[in-house]
């Protein structure tokens, strides 16, 4: 729920606390992010760093994607799993021939570093939390695949921008993810997530690499082919006033089958949503959001 500062609207609880929601016109800040004249501060996000020699042979092992030839300055995403292939972590994450840097959804920092603390064993790297002096930027741009780009910066740090540049806030921010079909931790994933149900294995999962941490399950997933769960973006009824909410369950024919993990109003789609539904459900079923009419999409990130 956002709450109102001035003309600057901020979000008032969940996750993106303290963010700003938007600045009083949403439809205005979505198109600068499209036109790649958006910017936002990130700075509820925390950031993580890893230093040390073996950093990045270290974080290829631990993680789904393949780091130990990741070039300087280049963003990639990576997960952490369960022994059982269950989503545990997201990292949005550069390294800049130094450190490796991170950032992460709010609330799962203490998490995050108490489990690498847990496997550096004798390794040469240092974990830290650099949150009270490090923020991430999402600087303009045309949005990537990442949702970036992205900047990392000091808090106190003054930031040279175009002069055509827009500040958006989390509304722009979260359309755009949903229309582009980005899972986001805790959103589109519950305890049970493996990657494949979310369209993950196209961007955070390098198939190719050594043993990780729940990979048999990813990998005998994907040969069968048939994970319990898929991704769709929902198209809602635009008669509908509100917006169905965070875990709001998807029915069909009189069952649940699935939950919304995000919706948002976008400026030119309309209000759309991302839900998670079992999979043998018909790609032309006409399914409700709570009691909202909506189509699916699927969406392949």
């Amino acid at each position: 729920m956002p709450s109102q500062v001035s003309s600057r609207v901020l979000v008032e609880s969940g996750p993106d606390q303290g963010a700003l929601w938007h600045s009083g016109s949403f439809v205005q800040e979505q198109r600068a992010l499209y036109e790649g004249r958006g910017w936002a501060d990130l700075g509820h996000r925390p950031i993580i760093t890893v230093s040390g020699i073996d950093r990045l042979t270290w974080l290829h092992s631990l993680t789904t994607q393949d780091l130990e030839r990741l070039a300087p300055h280049q963003w990639t995403q990576a997960l952490i799993l369960s022994p059982h292939g269950h989503v545990e972590h997201h990292l949005l994450l550069v390294d800049d021939g130094v450190t490796t840097w991170m950032h992460v959804e709010p609330e799962t920092a203490d998490e995050l570093v108490t489990y690498l603390e847990s496997m550096k064993f004798m390794l040469r790297v240092e974990v830290a939390n650099v949150s009270s002096k490090y923020k991430c930027l999402r600087i303009p741009g045309l949005p990537d695949l990442l949702g970036g780009p992205f900047r990392i910066v000091k808090r106190d740090e003054e930031m040279e921008l175009p002069v055509d540049s827009v500040e958006v806030g989390m509304w722009a921010i979260e359309a755009e993810r949903i229309a582009a079909g980005r899972p986001r931790l805790k959103f589109e994933t519950d305890h049970k997530t493996i990657p494949n149900e979310v369209n993950w294995l196209n961007s955070a999962v390098h198939m190719n690499k050594g043993c990780y941490r729940g990979q048999e399950t990813v990998a005998r997933t994907f040969n069968l082919g048939k994970p319990p769960r898929r991704l769709v973006q929902l198209h809602l009824d635009g008669s509908v006033v509100s917006l169905p909410p965070h875990c709001t369950p998807v029915m069909y024919l009189d069952k649940q089958v699935g939950f919304i993990g995000s919706s948002a109003l976008h400026h030119e789609l309309g209000p759309i949503a991302l839900a998670v539904i079992k999979r043998n459900i018909p790609e032309d079923a006409l399914l409700l959001a709570g009691d909202i009419p909506a189509a699916q999409e699927l969406k392949l990130s």
